[in-house]
């Protein structure tokens, strides 16, 4: 199956601020409350390990991914752990309530291009679950920056460019239905807009069905890396691990 860049309302400039941020709720709730990241822990470990950092920069990180079950997990071995939250359309009310819930993550209101990350910004740089929205070209760009500012980075894809998971995403509108009187932080439009006016479950319907179109496979990835300059300055490792009841993509790139 060939890869299909069609557009995702959830890039969308004019899409409204709080129906975006309805949508990166659900994702955050959904991979918080499921190991679905379970079998990246030591991905994550090996990543911070060979950076020689105890800090996360996040990229893209929407509602707060699946950062807070992840949080747990890796502080067993870091204990002083640190996250940084960043997006180019950050979620100022559910970064504030993930700071609230955890004492080590902090945030950034301002919009940062995963394309070009602030060079004060140091440590394990992070994606999950948005590698996808970027064309090749940008996503290329994402680890040149990384590579050009001597920065590690680990990605992670939760979906596949395959006919299981579109038939997955299909049903996701039924767990928006089931699971939205628990996302906190609660709003009543979020209510209003997945009972009564079911914009949010349809959109979160085509936004996963595009997502597993455009999911970047193992072999793209690597093309991906093949392209860098000084590509061999450092490490890469890109594969599917069983994470879960599923698997996750992911791409890993350590300085040497």
């Amino acid at each position: 199956m060939s890869r299909i860049h069609l557009f995702e309302f959830e890039d969308q400039q004019w899409l409204p601020e709080f129906i975006r941020n309805y949508i990166t709720d659900f994702l955050q709730f959904l991979s918080n409350k499921t190991p679905m990241y379970k079998g990246i822990v030591p991905i994550i470990e090996k990543g911070l390990k060979e950076a020689n950092t105890n800090q996360i920069i996040d990229l893209g990180s929407g509602g707060g991914g699946g950062l807070i079950w992840l949080n747990k997990e890796l502080r067993k071995s870091n204990p002083n752990l640190k996250i940084l939250l960043t997006d180019y359309f950050p979620n100022i009310p559910a970064f504030e309530h993930t700071k609230k819930q955890v004492d080590n993550f902090e945030f950034i209101k301002t919009p940062i291009d995963a394309r070009n990350v602030p060079e004060n910004l140091n440590g394990l740089r992070t994606q999950f679950l948005s590698l996808h929205h970027f064309k090749p070209e940008d996503a290329q760009q994402i680890l040149q920056n990384a590579v050009d500012s001597n920065s590690s980075i680990a990605i992670f894809e939760g979906q596949e460019r395959s006919f299981r998971s579109i038939m997955a995403m299909i049903f996701s509108p039924f767990s928006v239905l089931v699971t939205t009187p628990f996302i906190r932080p609660f709003h009543i439009g979020r209510i209003i807009f997945t009972y009564i006016i079911p914009i949010v479950p349809i959109l979160i319907l085509w936004d996963g069905v595009v997502s597993s179109l455009r999911t970047y496979s193992v072999d793209e990835m690597n093309v991906l890396v093949s392209n860098l300059n000084n590509k061999e300055n450092f490490n890469w490792e890109v594969g599917r691990v069983k994470s879960g009841p599923t698997k996750i993509l992911y791409l890993l790139g350590t300085k040497k």
